[in-house]
């Protein structure tokens, strides 16, 4: 259950988030819609993210892939004027039932955005540290031991071991994107979404994201959006195909196994955008 809302006193520290435990996490979507405004932008998604298996989410630029992923832990609402309705189901709970807190249920479902974004004015070490020390996170380890583990988790640790106070900008790209994914699983969260992971990154870097990326499935279930056909062949399990129609809502056409949306999908419309007849 989430715990929701409450008049806490602003001074009381904050609860401790304790860390996702050996069971697998469930995300589902009912009849998810999404406006910016007056503007629908999707409309009635239904989705089931299975634990332990990486979902793509694949489709044409303006279909609503991106919208979709940010309305799954509750960042579509930080956009001044949207709005959503439906339900994003946790677990069996809503994460948009009335009382429960956003921020709440963005340590529990992590989520990694297109261009790194570490923090410029911070280290490595820190990069990594800041969710743990901010969101109480308590398994008994030290600071120092936890950052160790998240950055050895990405396969990062080798890397900059011998530079952690220097600021997390001094990186390559691929290595700033690590980081990121490394600071989001620090804070333990059981659902990990990722916007267009490696969309800024060379080939290089991509390669060694999907490769984390496949270790990482046996531990939480993940969800990405990829305009990239070969990545969501290469690292999903499951594939979700997006598309907008002529009023630019988007809805998903089509989802099922990778194997089959992309040897012998059932909807024309997969078929001619998998085969490159638009997008």
């Amino acid at each position: 259950m989430f715990p929701v809302r409450t008049a806490a006193v602003a001074a009381d520290p904050p609860e401790p988030l304790q860390p996702a435990s050996d069971q697998l996490h469930s995300l589902e979507t009912r009849r998810l819609s999404a406006w910016y405004g007056e503007r629908l932008a999707i409309r009635d998604v239904n989705l089931s993210f299975a634990p332990g298996q990486i979902t793509a989410i694949i489709g044409p630029s303006g279909c609503g892939k991106s919208t979709l992923v940010r309305c799954l832990n509750r960042m579509h609402e930080v956009t001044p004027g949207a709005s959503v309705t439906g339900s994003v189901l946790l677990d069996g709970d809503d994460i948009y039932a009335p009382g429960v807190d956003p921020v709440l249920v963005r340590r529990r479902i992590g989520m990694v955005f297109q261009r790194p974004n570490p923090f410029p004015t911070m280290s490595i070490f820190d990069n990594v540290a800041v969710g743990i020390r901010l969101n109480g996170v308590d398994v008994g380890k030290s600071l120092s031991d936890l950052v160790w583990e998240a950055l050895d988790r990405v396969g990062l640790w080798n890397e900059v071991k011998d530079k952690l106070r220097q600021p997390g900008t001094a990186l390559s790209g691929g290595e700033q994107q690590r980081l990121c994914i490394a600071r989001a699983l620090a804070i333990a969260p059981e659902i990990l979404l990722l916007d267009e992971p490696t969309g800024a990154l060379d080939p290089a870097a991509t390669l060694k994201i999907e490769e984390l990326l496949r270790q990482l499935k046996n531990e939480f279930t993940i969800v990405i959006v990829t305009h990239n056909m070969q990545q969501a062949a290469r690292v999903s399990d499951v594939t979700a195909f997006m598309l907008a129609g002529p009023d630019r809502v988007g809805t998903v056409v089509e989802v099922g196994p990778t194997r089959q949306i992309f040897t012998s999908p059932k909807d024309r419309r997969t078929e001619d955008y998998i085969t490159g007849r638009f997008g």
